[in-house]
């Protein structure tokens, strides 16, 4: 077997075969409602990894089930937003590579938190801030914002879902939004010197599992309609912004 395939010699065989579940069971949930899944496997894996992996794996992982769920999904995208957002995220990117240094944790999850529940349940965006300049800056901002807390997930969703009421068009452009995340999160972090090699082993199953619950996923939402949809998705933003604001205030 090539040796990129083998499990580093310190992750046991119950804590890989943890993560792998974990892969398939948040890829379901984030398929099926929406958000969720990423921050949920971030905190499994912030459990059983060490610290300077983290991140950059989770970010691997998650460019292989935003890219199958954006697959699956592709009639869906609304590449108008896409095209805005991308620019930004690039700049983002770019931003966070020249200031790649820790940043307190803390401030940026309250202020995470804060926007996600705006957009919830907070007044519906302006026009204007919706438009592809608002996008831009909101791709922007959430990128050079992942590099550093790894959790704005649930942050682009919310805008996300300001701009489409349909179901199946907001979990495919969101999807794509965070694969385009992931992307620069990867190359930030490659440039950074971080190889991700010895760890192939694990993040190619956990890929593997989390198309398996894509697919599953996305048959539940076919099931869903856009009214219990809206609701669910605003419930489980809201439960991960509790989180964060956790996180932020308890030592």
């Amino acid at each position: 077997m090539p040796e990129w395939l083998l499990l580093p010699g310190d992750i046991p065989p119950a804590i890989y075969l943890l993560l792998v579940g974990f892969a398939g069971f948040t890829s379901l949930l984030t398929a099926s409602l929406g958000a969720g899944g990423g921050v949920m496997l971030l905190a499994v894996m912030a459990q059983v990894l060490p610290p300077a992996v983290i991140i950059p794996l989770h970010g691997v992982v998650q460019l292989g089930s935003n890219g199958g769920r954006a697959l699956m999904a592709w009639r869906h995208i609304d590449w108008k937003t896409m095209a805005a957002f991308i620019p930004g995220a690039v700049a983002g990117a770019v931003l966070g590579a020249l200031v790649l240094v820790r940043l307190p944790p803390a401030v940026l999850y309250l202020c995470i938190a804060g926007f996600i529940l705006y957009l919830c349940w907070g007044p519906r965006l302006p026009r204007l801030v919706l438009g592809p300049a608002g996008v831009a800056i909101a791709g922007g901002l959430t990128t050079f914002a992942t590099l550093f807390a790894g959790a704005t997930g649930p942050l682009v969703a919310a805008f996300i879902k300001q701009i489409h009421a349909d179901r199946f068009r907001t979990v495919a452009t969101f999807a794509m939004a965070m694969c385009m995340q992931n992307v620069l999160k990867i190359s930030v972090f490659s440039h950074a010197g971080f190889d991700l090699m010895p760890w192939a082993g694990l993040w190619v199953a956990m890929i593997a599992s989390g198309a398996l619950g894509t697919w599953v996923g996305l048959h539940v939402l076919k099931r869903m309609k856009d009214h219990h949809f809206g609701l669910l998705f605003n419930l489980i933003l809201s439960a991960l912004a509790a989180r964060l604001i956790w996180q932020a205030l308890v030592p």
